[in-house]
């Protein structure tokens, strides 16, 4: 009889940086593009630093042209993910990306989610979408993205959020943004506290009034920016594999997930762009394991968490704690 995966769950991957070299490869040469300078021959992305990071993740998005192909890589990711034992799922989507290759917002979103609806039919895995908008493209940008989400309300779209330069501006150029999606029936996250300081926390909790905080794991550099996340049960999208390659801890053992969590924060585990990083979902969950000698007990608290966490209906939640004790029940 073979045995259970253990459940687990993310809060926070992009989309577009979701892409498996083998699907980049598949979309470019229906698109007659040439990668090759950005995947090697084994299969990898090649980049050396953050910049590099950036040149390829642009390059690689550009394989990503059409309604078809969002239905693709949805599916795929959540079917490949499921596989590692993935039962959530939440995916930022970029409607700004879309549009630049003529993808309408409505068009965009109805594409996602019949990939996330074919992959949860085939696996049983269940998936939702964060709308994000694009901080160093401005406010106005912003405010833009969000109004798409007032104007075209989906079940599928669950929350809304922001990424791209963290020193770009301030988190409160940005919060008629964050109020219009509030307004809308949206949940809130916002990417801060990466490659900024604590203070890029700080911002996003006072001025956006978040309910996660996406990375956030700088946030232990100001004692007051942890318990001020602690106090208000604001929940961390920590990405391990990302913030080592990024250079932004030397090892698994400099890294703060554990300790956050042991320190009773609401520290959950995601990939954020996992293949650029060798990583999957469930090689995220052996590392943190492998590298503090955690069981499954205690890797099934980070599912947990992320679960409470989720930007999802009710009855999902309830239906995902049952398949956590129904694994419990099994081992």
């Amino acid at each position: 009889m073979t045995r259970a995966k253990l459940p687990l769950a993310e809060l926070h991957c992009h989309l577009e940086g979701s892409v498996a070299p083998a699907m980049a490869r598949r979309l470019a040469a229906k698109h007659g593009l040439d990668m090759s300078d950005v995947i090697t021959p084994d299969g990898r992305y090649l980049w050396r630093d953050f910049a590099g990071f950036i040149v390829a993740y642009d390059r690689i998005s550009q394989t990503v042209a059409t309604q078809e192909d969002y239905f693709d890589i949805a599916r795929d990711y959540y079917a490949r993910a499921a596989g590692d034992g993935l039962i959530y799922g939440e995916s930022f989507v970029s409607p700004i990306h879309a549009e630049r290759k003529g993808i309408s917002y409505e068009a965009l979103i109805d594409a996602v989610d019949a990939g996330m609806e074919a992959a949860e039919r085939e696996t049983g895995v269940i998936a939702r979408i964060i709308v994000t908008s694009v901080r160093h493209l401005g406010a106005e940008q912003a405010e833009r993205v969000a109004r798409l989400t007032e104007r075209f309300p989906h079940r599928r779209v669950t929350g809304f959020g922001i990424g791209g330069d963290e020193n770009f501006g301030a988190p409160k150029d940005f919060a008629r943004a964050f109020a219009i999606a509030r307004d809308a029936g949206l949940k809130l996250t916002a990417h801060a506290g990466e490659l900024a300081g604590p203070q890029s926390v700080r911002g996003a909790i006072r001025d956006l009034g978040i309910a996660r905080v996406g990375h956030g794991v700088r946030a232990g550099e100001d004692p007051d920016v942890l318990a001020e996340l602690k106090d208000r049960g604001i929940a961390m999208e920590l990405c391990p594999s990302s913030n080592l390659a990024l250079g932004l801890f030397p090892d698994m053992a400099a890294h703060p997930l554990v300790r956050y969590a042991r320190e009773g924060l609401l520290a959950t585990i995601s990939t954020d762009d996992p293949p650029y990083f060798s990583a999957s979902i469930g090689s995220e969950y052996a590392m943190v394991a492998e590298a503090y000698g955690l069981d499954a007990a205690d890797m099934l608290g980070f599912t947990r968490r992320a679960v409470e966490a989720a930007f999802c209906e009710d009855e999902v939640k309830r239906s995902l704690r049952q398949r956590i004790a129904d694994f419990e029940m099994s081992v």
